[in-house]
């Protein structure tokens, strides 16, 4: 929920960052997608991790360096 990602909860943050991925539930934003999923990855959910690489390499939310 909303609620569990705002307070922390690190596989919240993730589904959250999923659905603005999808556009589920909210509206589709790559960009909020990958601040949710990187606030979960950063406390080491593995599953986060690998979905920010995902971003990173298809350039999916993320500004080019």
């Amino acid at each position: 929920s909303r609620l569990a990602a705002d307070q922390g909860d690190a596989k919240a943050q993730l589904t959250l960052g999923c659905c603005y991925v999808a556009g589920s539930g909210v509206a589709q934003n790559d960009a909020e997608a990958v601040r949710w999923i990187r606030l979960a990855a950063d406390q080491g959910n593995l599953r986060a991790q690998y979905n920010i690489g995902v971003c990173y390499e298809s350039g999916t939310g993320v500004s080019e360096d």
